[in-house]
């Protein structure tokens, strides 16, 4: 089992900036994949960045020039950096910690969600 701890959403303004953190712990041996996902209401849950296990990062286009996605190895944590946010970046963002062979997700575990709200 791993655990995610989130933190780090909040209310700002458009233009600002928030940094979420994402804290794993327990058999996360397994893990090579870290990621973000939000899911804005009446919407599909949609991946925002990830992260491998030897630093490379993927990041969605809408996100792309504003958004940075980090790890820690020695605190096992993910970082996602959101700047110059805008009102459609409001969403509930998860973290996500997977296993992934040959582009396939064997098994997930996911964060409780923390809500971002934008406001213009």
């Amino acid at each position: 089992q791993v655990q995610l701890v989130e933190s780090g959403g909040g209310l700002v303004q458009a233009g600002g900036s928030l940094r979420l953190s994402c804290a794993a712990s327990g058999s996360i041996y397994s893990i090579n994949y870290m990621g973000w996902y939000r899911q804005a209401p009446g919407k599909q849950r949609e991946l925002v960045a990830n992260i491998t296990s030897a630093g490379s990062t993927n990041l969605a286009d809408s996100v792309k020039g504003r958004f940075t996605i980090s790890r820690d190895n020695a605190k096992n944590t993910v970082y996602l950096q959101m700047n110059s946010l805008k009102p459609e970046d409001t969403a509930v963002y998860y973290c996500a910690a997977l296993r992934v062979v040959r582009d396939i997700a064997l098994y997930s575990y996911w964060g409780q969600g923390t809500q971002v709200t934008v406001s213009s």
